[in-house]
């Protein structure tokens, strides 16, 4: 198993046990470029230079913090790594919350957490499935990476899983104000028969989440200009996005979408009816939607 990013102990109120977290993500890019002349097409070094002293070694770099223009204290990593911080250590949790309360904003990367031994298990499942049972998630802080952390503690949404999750979140006064940007979006009066359409559009397209469907087209263009480059063909193009001739309004948009999406039925035989594909009829949906959205506009 891979190293720990972090080891201590959670605790609430009298009972403690040790945990180890593990990041949960990893970068799996595997295009990768580097800086290079265009002139040479050698790769371009980076160095770092203090003044009219040169290159600095690594070993002779500290940090310093400017408590006024051009001034610096200077401060060693050694003098951080002994400051007494006891969330350095212990996850203590002050309180829980429904899993519901926190905005998915606040989110910002998760940890998988497992017991740190055998010994420690016992309290970890109970605690674990007290967690489950109760629907809550345990608030605490955590100081790594050079700063204190909000943490949230969760069991997973796979009750077939023995751990739990760990995600630090974003403090308060790191998310700017969403009045600020939505105050200027007008809300008209929704019709019923609309919002009906659309609310069936959104019935019929609703299905459960599968991460494995989704992947990362931006990587794989990349990826085929690369090999077009390394076997000099011609660059594939991004294309421009067709326009509908026909402009629609949102009813007819939403209304058409809706029976685009209908799935026929079956019939039985050979002469049966080849349904029409759901990503056809996604983009279809999709270019009526916009191409209403863009009327509503002009006329507003």
């Amino acid at each position: 198993m891979v190293r720990p990013y972090w080891s201590g102990q959670i605790r609430i109120s009298l009972v403690a046990f040790g945990v180890k977290f593990f990041t949960a993500t990893e970068s799996r890019s595997e295009i990768r470029f580097h800086q290079i002349s265009r002139k040479t097409g050698e790769r371009v070094r980076h160095q770092k230079v203090s003044g009219d002293e040169g290159p600095v070694d690594n070993s002779d770099i500290v940090k310093g913090y400017e408590y006024s223009k051009g001034e610096y204290v200077a401060i060693d990593p050694k003098e951080i790594e002994n400051l007494r911080i006891p969330s350095r250590y212990t996850l203590d949790v002050t309180q829980f919350v429904d899993r519901a309360e926190l905005d998915p904003g606040y989110f910002e990367k998760p940890y998988f957490v497992v017991p740190d031994s055998d010994a420690q298990s016992e309290a970890f499942a109970v605690v674990r499935q007290a967690l489950r049972k109760t629907g809550k998630v345990a608030l605490g802080k955590i100081a790594f990476s050079g700063r204190e952390h909000l943490v949230a503690i969760a069991v997973p949404t796979d009750e077939k899983l023995p751990g739990m999750m760990a995600y630090t979140l974003r403090y308060a006064e790191e998310l700017r104000k969403p009045g600020e940007y939505f105050a200027d979006i007008k809300t008209p009066s929704i019709d019923s028969d609309q919002l009906s359409l659309a609310e069936e559009l959104i019935k019929r397209k609703s299905a459960k989440f599968v991460p494995e469907k989704f992947t990362d087209e931006y990587e794989a263009a990349l990826r085929e200009m690369v090999e077009a480059k390394l076997k000099h063909l011609p660059i594939p193009q991004d294309e421009a996005p067709q326009k509908s001739a026909k402009v629609i309004n949102l009813m007819d948009a939403l209304r058409k979408s809706v029976q685009e999406d209908e799935s026929p039925a079956p019939k039985k035989g050979p002469g049966r009816a080849a349904a029409k594909s759901p990503s056809t009829a996604a983009k279809k949906g999709i270019e009526l939607v916009k191409a209403g959205t863009a009327k509503s506009r002009k006329s507003a």
